[in-house]
């Protein structure tokens, strides 16, 4: 079992390690440039400041993979809607560190008062698709020929996950490091 705890600015490089492959030989990413260790530093404090971002490591602090939340619009109106992410180290998929880290994200972002969660995938990611239906997502959309990487176009799936209710009047999303 997986330890999760939350991400520092120490964590950027093996994040980046991390993350580096989906980049260069997939398209379950569509940016194409590894970024600078700055650059992530810089990502993790920008989603840390209201999002929980987390990460999985071994006995021995290894981080295995790692989760995070963030806006999925800059309009206020967007204010309870968040989009998730997930990256596995690809020498430790199918160990259910994805399902630990979501469990987790999802725990903290009900807590917040997130009302829908999002999850933004590749329609050629089965597995990821999968993995959210199996998390009660449920597909809202297909954006055809979206991204293009590796010289060919891809559709975009869009999956939604209702983690609160609705109501007419909403309190502001409480940041997850003042949760209790």
């Amino acid at each position: 079992m997986a330890k999760i705890r939350c991400v520092t600015e120490d964590d950027a490089q093996a994040l980046l390690d991390i993350y580096a492959p989906y980049i260069t030989e997939t398209t379950i990413t569509f940016e194409n440039v590894i970024p600078s260790v700055e650059n992530f530093k810089q990502r993790i404090r920008d989603i840390s400041k209201k999002f929980p971002y987390l990460v999985a490591t071994d006995d021995n602090g290894k981080v295995l993979g790692y989760a995070y939340a963030h806006l999925y619009g800059p309009r206020a109106a967007f204010a309870w809607t968040v989009e998730a992410s997930i990256y596995i180290d690809k020498n430790y998929e199918g160990h259910g560190l994805g399902s630990q880290l979501y469990h987790k994200l999802e725990a903290i972002l009900t807590k917040q008062g997130v009302v829908n969660l999002m999850a933004c995938v590749t329609e050629e990611n089965l597995n990821s698709i999968r993995f959210h239906e199996k998390f009660g997502y449920q597909k809202v959309g297909v954006l055809h020929k979206t991204g293009f990487k590796f010289n060919r176009w891809l559709d975009v799936t869009w999956m939604e996950k209702t983690l609160n209710k609705r109501e007419k009047e909403m309190a502001p999303i409480i940041p997850w490091k003042e949760l209790d």
